[in-house]
């Protein structure tokens, strides 16, 4: 009966050891699952963007500011916590759009900041991956032509009505 008494204690033991070690490993794997949101949102925010710059009309007016106001309102699905999206003394999400239905090629490129969990701004900082103000910092481009390319191969080029003959021939 006495040794039996001693091992009952070891169940307590061992998860006196185990759940610190858990708690580490949890919060290790939620960093990189936090930026990986953020990356995810961001570069389908930039590829829904890329297609409505390359399908502007004239008659939309001025594309660059609904474009701009369309992606920042996708990027609304990113909350808006620190370790998300870093929003104290102004919002950190910097929008760039280049190009219209007139150029070869649209581009939209997003970048954002996130302040880093406790024990991993730690480990950032000793590491150089962190930029001046401590936060990581998140970019992503998305580019895509404004024609397909059999567009520009078909031997009528850009001219819709150049297709039809060219497919009855």
């Amino acid at each position: 009966m006495k040794a039996r008494a001693q091992e009952s204690g070891q169940a307590t033991v061992e998860a006196a050891f185990l759940i610190p070690v858990l708690l580490v490993a949890l919060l290790l794997l939620m960093q990189p699952g936090i930026l990986l949101y953020d990356r995810l949102v961001m570069n389908a925010a930039a590829s829904e963007a890329c297609r409505l710059l390359a399908t502007k009309t004239d008659a939309a007016g001025d594309m660059a500011e609904s474009c701009e106001a369309f992606v920042r309102r996708r990027l609304g699905a990113v909350p808006p916590v620190s370790c998300f999206h870093v929003h104290e003394g102004g919002c950190s999400w910097e929008v760039r759009l280049e190009g219209d239905e007139g150029s070869d090629e649209v581009r939209v490129s997003i970048v954002n900041e996130a302040r880093p969990l406790p024990l991993i701004g730690a480990g950032g900082a000793l590491l150089g991956i962190l930029n001046e103000r401590g936060n990581f910092r998140i970019e992503v481009e998305a580019r895509q032509r404004t024609q397909p390319e059999w567009i520009d191969s078909s031997s009528a080029g850009g001219d819709p009505s150049g297709w039809v003959g060219a497919w009855m021939e």
